[in-house]
């Protein structure tokens, strides 16, 4: 089976997973959006993914998403940057990237939003969560969002569009539910606390991905059940 033929058959079976978790949980699937993650793909990997019906691209490195936007900035695709972000890269994700899901301090938001105001750029954000209390995972601790959410304020650059979140690995989805929701419920906390939606739900990645539809989740984020195995 060509390239092509194999990511289209890859990514319809995921969408029809998506659809169908959502219609179990009584969503609309429209409201859902698959990221197709493209990290260590190559740039001819990706073409034929977005050839094959994939819509928004979500990268972890800089330097490799720069040189796949240069080549395929022409496509009509969103450019989802979803790694750990370092202050000192901030001009550059501003000006690749439609939505950061991986905003995790108020240094990088200064930052971010600077950035964006030297080129009139209201850059979309996620708040990056950890909740799950491994050290290993960036993001801001599950009793720091609210008072980290509310400095958004401060950055007329910047717009909060909801949460993101990586759970622990478990082969096993179920286990990984609280996880997710935790991060709905605090979503709608901060709704409140803010006076304003946060549509955006980040979570969900291969192996859990239906489990996190069912929770609420907007934005999955999957590379290995589409690309396969990464070498």
């Amino acid at each position: 089976m060509e390239r092509r033929d194999r990511l289209q058959t890859n990514l319809n079976t995921v969408m029809e997973h998506i659809s169908s978790a959502a219609l179990r949980s009584g969503r609309n699937p429209q409201s859902i959006h698959l990221v197709t993650v493209g990290k260590t793909q190559s740039v001819q990997a990706i073409d034929a993914a977005i050839s094959a019906g994939a819509r928004i691209i979500g990268e972890n490195y800089i330097q490799e998403a720069r040189q796949k936007i240069e080549s395929l900035g022409h496509r009509d695709v969103q450019w989802h940057y979803i790694g750990h972000l370092q202050s000192n890269k901030a001009k550059y994700a501003v000006r690749l990237f439609d939505l950061i899901h991986s905003v995790d301090s108020v240094k990088l938001m200064a930052a971010l939003d600077h950035r964006a105001g030297k080129i009139d750029k209201i850059q979309n954000i996620l708040l990056q969560v950890n909740n799950s209390g491994e050290a290993s995972k960036s993001g801001v601790d599950e009793s720091a969002a609210e008072e980290v959410a509310l400095h958004i304020a401060q950055f007329p650059n910047l717009r909060l569009q909801g949460l993101m979140t990586m759970p622990p690995f478990f082969n096993a989805p179920e286990k990984v539910r609280p996880y997710f929701t935790r991060l709905r419920n605090l979503r709608d906390q901060l709704c409140k606390l803010l006076n304003q939606e946060l549509p955006h739900l980040s979570m969900g990645m291969s192996g859990d991905f239906e489990v996190a539809v069912q929770e609420g989740a907007t934005l999955v984020r999957v590379g290995t059940a589409i690309f396969g195995e990464r070498l």
